[in-house]
């Protein structure tokens, strides 16, 4: 059984203006539960195409959706959402109606113990979102990589590590807890996340341990993000996206993370700008037309319930966009 609970969920939904026989896309399947609502909106005469780069995510769909398995129309995808234009031309889709990306890591994989996603759990450093790479059918194709948290923490540099520290996880003692990083496996290898979070404990003040946002946080997440290069996944998806969409047809992110929300604002931003010609031009000669309108001119925030019932909604931010 799944324990992820999907964020934003009733304002996303609303958001992709979706209804019955649309193609839509979830780029990230998580747990399932935005895919559920679409599946909802768009059958029987809809078609979903459902991705995610962790394997696990695609298999408990199936068993947890059993009454979908005989859907000629929802295809379940492993793969990255990066690749969204090469998984659409498999399906032979041209033109979608809606994208829904929700960039938050599921509960489910914090949850499961050998991911090495969680500083509460001791395990490995792994964090690929896809450790088990499995070819099923042809609809269900894998994407495995190679690097790890443990490859990372192991090899980077004392510099390298500061910077993803600080750029991808905002951490402000990003200096000393890779300075200590550094001295530590020199001794021993760093190989579990008890192992890290031994680390930055060692590295930051006392107070710093205290708050309401436990110490290794911002750590573990720039890992991830480092691991699985999801910020530069991010930028390949979203224009790809814009450009697979039908006219009227409506993307919407749901990001967690300032260099998220930032890639997407600013995809969403170039892609509404018509003219670029310079100010002093007294008439237009790039041609330049706006491809998407916004929607949302400011993020929606989730409520603050939601964030009662679920802490882990507290920094998701939902951007949307429709195709002029």
């Amino acid at each position: 059984m799944s324990v992820h609970k999907p964020v934003l969920l009733e304002e996303s939904i609303e958001a992709l203006n979706i209804k019955s026989g649309d193609t839509v896309v979830d780029a990230t399947l998580g747990g399932g539960g935005h895919s559920r609502e679409i599946l909802k909106k768009i059958m029987p005469e809809g078609a979903l195409v459902a991705i995610d780069a962790d394997s696990n995510a695609i298999e408990k769909f199936k068993i947890q959706n059993s009454k979908f398995k005989n859907e000629r129309k929802v295809f379940l995808v492993n793969d990255n959402f990066s690749n969204l234009d090469s998984i659409l031309k498999e399906l032979e889709i041209k033109k979608v109606n809606a994208i829904l990306a929700d960039f938050g890591i599921s509960s489910d994989q914090l949850e499961e113990t050998d991911r090495g996603f969680s500083f509460q759990k001791n395990a490995r450093l792994d964090m690929r979102m896809n450790q088990l790479p499995r070819i099923t059918n042809q609809y269900e194709y894998t994407n495995g990589e190679n690097l790890t948290a443990e490859k990372i923490v192991n090899s980077y540099s004392e510099e390298e590590l500061i910077r993803i520290f600080q750029e991808y996880g905002e951490e402000k003692y990003a200096k000393s807890i890779a300075r200590e990083i550094v001295k530590q496996r020199k001794i021993k290898p760093v190989e579990t996340t008890f192992d890290l979070v031994l680390i930055i404990e060692n590295s930051v003040p006392e107070r710093y341990k205290h708050q309401k946002i436990h110490f290794a946080t911002k750590v573990f997440q720039a890992l991830r993000i480092e691991t699985n290069k999801e910020l530069e996944a991010i930028g390949k998806f979203i224009p790809k996206a814009i450009e697979i969409l039908d006219k009227k047809g409506r993307l919407a992110v749901i990001t967690f993370h300032s260099g998220e929300d930032k890639i997407a604002k600013e995809i969403f931003r170039k892609n509404a700008r018509g003219c670029i010609c310079p100010p002093n031009f007294p008439v237009c000669r790039c041609g330049k037309q706006p491809v998407v309108k916004i929607i949302t001119k400011k993020p929606v925030l989730p409520t603050t319930s939601e964030i009662k019932n679920n802490p882990r909604s507290r920094s998701a931010k939902l951007r949307v966009i429709e195709k002029i």
